[in-house]
């Protein structure tokens, strides 16, 4: 979906949006000059709708691109809440936000925790809930994160310095099974016992180069071909360090949980995994009965607490692709809590 289509189903629901909309794109996204560029930066604000006065809470905060474009958009909010695990992300996000003052307020912390964070602020009910499940560019090309196979650095992987659980950890201790499984499911990778196989052929694995080195060696590579093979296993062993698709699951219910009826919540997912289960949420949500359908009269007690803004996924227009390539595969998808 173009920027221009989003306007045009904008304009017939809330047209005061529609007009707010250039302000947003020139403001919000003209002034960045951070490391991150956020996706969908625009259609994500739009769809939180903001209000006078309302508090919002960024729960995968980064560098405070998105949190940035809220506190600029008209109507003006009152309050942002910003949530980020990763602590040297956060501190980014404090820098650039600091001219907003009080309207700004930081919490390190799992997004899936947002409830308590925003209790221990003074804060129990909010109009909208933003979550970008992606992580930043700032993460892929700084060192220390052992998140990318272009610079050769210890296999880590960890949002959270404090966390327990590593990326070299799971590659040096995980049996055959675990390790191929885990490669098969959160990679999507159809090879992927071949390449357990092949990583504990090699062990100690302890770089990122190294890892890159064993799966290209398993899969081989194309001349020309774009996307490193390993790209599949990283994002796998990435998913599996930071628990990510729980965190995913309670963070959706903590979301719903926090929002005043009328809030809006707004997830910007990745890949298929992702955007799986916050549909499925949303789905599941919005359904006033979730009986079996053999079932002649409804016995569940389902009471709906979602409303589904957008049937149709948002995507990137083709110039925000063209000046962001790593916002191809964005999806967003919103809803209003009943």
């Amino acid at each position: 979906m173009t920027l221009e289509t989003l306007k045009r189903d904008v304009e017939r629901s809330d047209p005061w949006l529609a007009e707010g909309m250039d302000r947003i794109n020139q403001d919000s996204v003209g002034n960045l000059e951070f490391s991150h560029r956020p996706v969908l930066l625009a259609e994500s604000v739009l769809q939180l709708a903001l209000k006078e006065g309302g508090t919002y809470v960024d729960g995968t905060n980064g560098e405070g691109g998105h949190s940035e474009a809220i506190l600029q958009a008209a109507p003006r909010v009152k309050t942002v809440l910003g949530i980020d695990l990763d602590s040297r992300s956060l501190e980014t996000s404090r820098s650039r936000l600091a001219e907003f003052g009080v309207r700004f307020v930081s919490a390190q912390g799992n997004y899936a925790d947002m409830a308590t964070l925003a209790a221990e602020r003074g804060i129990n009910s909010v109009d909208g809930v933003l979550l970008d499940l992606g992580f930043s560019s700032r993460q892929i090309d700084s060192p220390g994160y052992g998140l990318s196979f272009q610079v050769d650095e210890p296999l880590d992987m960890r949002y959270d310095v404090q966390a327990s659980l590593t990326a070299e950890e799971i590659v040096n201790t995980y049996d055959e099974r675990e390790l191929g499984q885990l490669i098969r499911r959160y990679g999507e990778e159809p090879r992927g016992m071949s390449i357990a196989r092949a990583i504990i052929k090699e062990r100690p694995v302890n770089t990122t180069s190294q890892l890159a080195s064993v799966v290209v060696g398993v899969l081989g590579r194309r001349p020309g071909q774009r996307v490193n093979p390993a790209t599949k296993t990283f994002q796998a062993l990435r998913i599996a360090v930071n628990d990510e698709f729980s965190n995913i699951e309670r963070g959706l219910e903590a979301a719903v949980g926090l929002l005043a009826p009328g809030g809006r919540l707004a997830v910007i997912s990745y890949h298929s995994l992702e955007d799986r289960i916050v549909k499925s949420f949303f789905k599941r949500e919005a359904a006033p009965c979730v009986c079996p359908p053999s079932l002649p009269v409804c016995a569940c007690g389902q009471v709906a607490r979602l409303k589904i803004i957008n049937r149709r996924v948002i995507k990137p227009s083709d110039e925000e692709i063209q000046a962001n390539p790593r916002s191809r595969s964005g999806k967003l998808r919103s809803a209003e809590r009943i």
